[in-house]
């Protein structure tokens, strides 16, 4: 009798155990669901109805920066035109990882957004690298009529079976030279100098093309390496070059204008299918108007920074360009036969 009774005793508790675990493992499961859900509708999902829609827009830029200032402006017209339904939260200085970091979370939709340079797509969208071509672009109005036409169009709209959406371009201006102790006043001067570059094949052959090493470094680190003598140097446009105060750890900046490679505003695919139509429209012109904000503030921030780092102490020099352009297009010979050879092309057609 007693042993039945154990048994009896034994079965209510394992009964109340199994409850209890299956009781947590639901509890779980719906803990889960809400915060997935509450996670899809803060970076854009749908989750059907609401009148609030946020999006995390991510980039690497500090707040000083005009490409910074024009996603503000950009948030701003979304406000506006959507009434308050729909707002862009926006997440500067890698706050929410580097670059590469941030296009994989787009990717995968744990991110609405993205502000990248197209050399990072290179890795996702294989195209984007006839950006980093030297001397692809005779100057800005070459450069701006590529990529509002077709060709600049059609690379913009390459990454969605990779899960990513442009919707626009913003100019990066030109990128140049400056070091820390040689001035590069032809290319012989690059010769054995370590030079920074972005995480691109293009970016490396066209480095070591010019007679430098190039060196990946992210450019939260760049500062430091500068400092420390890890790198020479490293290349970039004037807004960038004193917003990073890299001026205060350089002695020169030389103007070659290597390469013009825009930054591109993408959004995630997944998040874009769960906007209505209306919230695409809204979304879509908030960006397009952002653009003409960004180019004429890129245009003033530009001069503006050359005069600050020329009053820094950075000697800033003109250079002869055709030297640097004669050498660093052989790099496109690596390109015949492929995809890249046909927009070079496509691209160099384009006229006034």
């Amino acid at each position: 009798m007693a042993s039945e009774q154990d048994a009896g005793n034994g079965d209510r508790k394992a009964a109340k155990k199994g409850a209890f675990w299956l009781g947590l493992g639901i509890g779980c499961v719906l803990t889960s669901l809400f915060y997935s859900f509450l996670t899809d509708l803060r970076a854009g999902g749908s989750g059907g109805g609401e009148t609030h829609r946020e999006l995390r827009l991510a980039h690497v830029l500090d707040q000083s920066h005009p490409v910074h200032k024009a996603m503000e402006y950009m948030a701003g017209e979304l406000k506006r035109l959507s009434g308050g339904e729909m707002e862009l939260l926006i997440f500067p200085n890698g706050q929410l990882g580097s670059e590469t970091d941030s296009i994989e979370q787009v990717r995968r939709g744990a991110l609405a957004m993205v502000k990248t340079s197209a050399s990072a797509m290179e890795g996702f969208i294989p195209e984007m690298a006839v950006f980093g071509l030297p001397y692809l672009f005779r100057d800005d109005r070459h450069y701006w009529r590529v990529l509002e036409g077709a060709t600049g169009q059609e690379l913009l709209q390459k990454g969605g079976q990779h899960g990513l959406r442009g919707l626009c371009y913003y100019t990066a201006g030109a990128r140049s030279f400056y070091t820390t102790d040689r001035a590069v006043l032809s290319p012989a001067d690059l010769n054995n100098l370590k030079i920074r570059v972005m995480r691109s094949n293009v970016a490396m052959r066209t480095i070591e093309q010019l007679g430098a090493s190039p060196t990946p470094i992210p450019w939260g680190e760049l500062y430091t390496a500068l400092q420390q003598g890890m790198v020479d140097g490293a290349e970039n446009n004037p807004p960038s070059l004193y917003s990073s105060r890299h001026y205060e750890v350089v002695r020169h900046y030389s103007l070659n204008e290597h390469t013009r490679i825009p930054d591109i505003i993408m959004i995630s695919g997944s998040i874009w299918q769960k906007l209505s139509p209306q919230e695409r429209e809204w979304l879509q012109e908030a960006a397009d108007r952002s653009v003409a904000y960004q180019r004429e503030l890129w245009r003033e921030r530009t001069a503006w920074s050359l005069g600050k780092i020329e009053e820094a102490g950075v000697q800033i020099h003109e250079v002869d360009k055709e030297p640097f352009a004669e050498l660093a297009r052989e790099v496109y010979a690596a390109f015949s036969g492929t995809p890249i050879a046909d927009y070079i092309a496509r691209i160099q057609e384009v006229r006034e």
